[in-house]
């Protein structure tokens, strides 16, 4: 009866020690985001923000024949909005991306940008690398005191290279594209 409870306290905690190690491990997986180096100095953050999230989006940037402004008789895929699905690390889902442009947490916080910055980056047939300010913020969580958004390493997303014209005026395209963003708040 004795070797049997301590084989039993002994199974109990083997099980408690590996289980601590597991929780050890996953918090040595997890580790604060890096800002990207290859960014040019025109799309860096100001130097009183620190990087706070790094996101990878998969998704469409819709464009849409229209006639062009000031122009009746041209046309032009104009850009109407992005729709993406924001990713973390380890390729979960944390968010989306869509017209405002807003990005959204799945925590229900929001951030709205606007363009301050903007470069052709790399790859010519990928939509520009961007830097936005935060125009307004919503709710309680990731995105509440986001202030910069870093739009980079593109890839895709450029107007369709089909004809637009009044034959096809309204047609709606959705090109592809992914892109890796960072958000940033002012430093405590």
């Amino acid at each position: 009866m004795l070797t049997e409870e301590f084989a039993m306290k002994t199974m109990d905690v083997t099980a408690l020690v590996f289980a601590a190690m597991l929780v050890s491990a996953a918090g040595c997986a997890t580790h604060a985001p890096v800002a990207p180096s290859d960014v040019p100095a025109g799309l860096r953050a100001p130097p009183d923000q620190t990087l706070a999230l790094a996101t990878r989006a998969t998704g469409v940037q819709i464009y849409q024949c229209a006639p062009r402004k000031g122009q009746a008789d041209a046309f032009e895929w104009a850009f109407t909005a992005p729709e993406a699905q924001l990713m973390d690390d380890a390729g979960r889902i944390i968010g989306k991306h869509y017209a405002g442009p807003t990005w959204e947490s799945t925590d229900g916080s929001k951030v709205v940008g606007e363009v301050k910055a903007r470069d052709a980056g790399p790859d010519s047939s990928a939509i520009p690398w961007l830097l936005l300010n935060a125009k307004s913020n919503s709710g309680t969580g990731v995105f509440t005191r986001v202030t910069s958004i870093q739009r980079v390493h593109t890839e895709g997303g450029n107007a369709p290279s089909s004809p637009c014209g009044r034959d096809n005026m309204q047609q709606v395209i959705r090109m592809p594209y992914k892109a890796d963003y960072y958000f940033y708040v002012v430093k405590p």
